[in-house]
């Protein structure tokens, strides 16, 4: 077994698919995968309370500390996406944080359009898809650092749409014991925004939590705990369609993928925990810490200033 895991990483580590060919080769085999599998058990614990799922962190953060080529990150990324919500999804829905009704319309689009978002950034050099990456985090960091929070969703009038598709209802808040109501509005404007997402989530390969949040909290005007539960649950939906067209064209493969999920999901499971206890204000400063730090990565990786 050993020898069949060092053939692979070798093969994994050929030009084609490590950014640093001399670096690969000067390190075991052995310990990528580890390192994988630690790196990935620390995001999917951070991830899911931020709702922004695993991919969002793991493209930027693998793409500039580990020499694997582009492509092969974004095939994983999607993959680690989507097994961080999976993971997490039955516990966001026993807990209330996760909402079919609010869920299903906005992933239906989003699906569609990501399969177009991934065959978009198959065919777009590696170095103009890592500046478009950062560039995109940091607007949406930026975006809502500026923007005003929103965090019951009580005083939200509903739109016609959402009162027809009945998008509405009550979460716990175990942080501090009470029950919250919840509506949302300006359903026909997210629908729009996320089959724009569906699109840039292919393209990057990373998911779509990173925007998924901010449209549901800000446009929408749910609750941010709600709008962090629901973004997991849409990412199942979402990743799982852009993944299929990675996959197809050969772009994954299991050395990095077997770790980078395994340890995702364990970690998945002890996030989605923590957002239940955790406060709202803590759970917006930790998105916005997490993307700030993955957005200037991408950056700093896309225009030659990172090794």
């Amino acid at each position: 077994m050993s020898a069949l895991l060092a053939a692979a990483f070798a093969l994994g580590a050929s030009p084609a698919f490590a950014a640093d060919g001399a670096a690969a080769a000067g390190v075991a085999w052995w310990v990528w995968p580890l390192a994988l599998f630690v790196v990935c058990f620390a995001l999917g614990i951070v991830a899911v309370p931020a709702g922004v799922g695993g991919g969002v962190l793991f493209v930027p953060i693998v793409s500039g500390f580990f020499p694997f080529h582009l492509d092969f990150i974004r095939g994983t990324g999607l993959l680690v996406a989507l097994a961080s919500a999976l993971s997490a999804g039955p516990s966001l829905l026993r807990a209330g944080l996760a909402d079919l009704r609010l869920a299903l319309p906005l992933a239906l689009l989003a699906s569609a359009s990501s399969i177009a978002g991934a065959l978009i950034g198959l065919a777009m050099p590696a170095q103009v898809v890592q500046i478009a990456l950062g560039v995109t985090i940091l607007g949406i960091v930026a975006l809502m650092a500026s923007a005003p929070k929103s965090e019951s969703g009580a005083s939200v009038t509903p739109d016609r749409l959402a009162a027809a598709l009945a998008i509405h209802g009550v979460y716990h808040d175990r942080a501090t014991g009470r029950n919250h109501p919840w509506n949302v509005h300006r359903t026909p404007l997210a629908l729009v925004l996320f089959t724009g997402i569906g699109v840039l989530a292919g393209m990057f390969g990373m998911g779509a939590g990173w925007a998924n949040v901010p449209v549901l909290n800000l446009v929408m005007g749910a609750p941010l705990k709600v709008s962090a539960g629901t973004s997991g649950f849409i990412l199942s939906l979402v990743d799982s369609s852009a993944a299929w067209v990675y996959l197809h064209r050969g772009a994954t493969l299991a050395v990095l993928t077997v770790p980078s999920v395994i340890g995702m999901m364990l970690g998945a499971q002890i996030g989605a925990r923590l957002l239940s206890v955790l406060k709202a204000s803590v759970v917006r400063k930790l998105v916005l810490g997490l993307l700030l730090f993955a957005g200037a990565r991408a950056l700093q990786k896309g225009l030659g200033f990172a090794g």
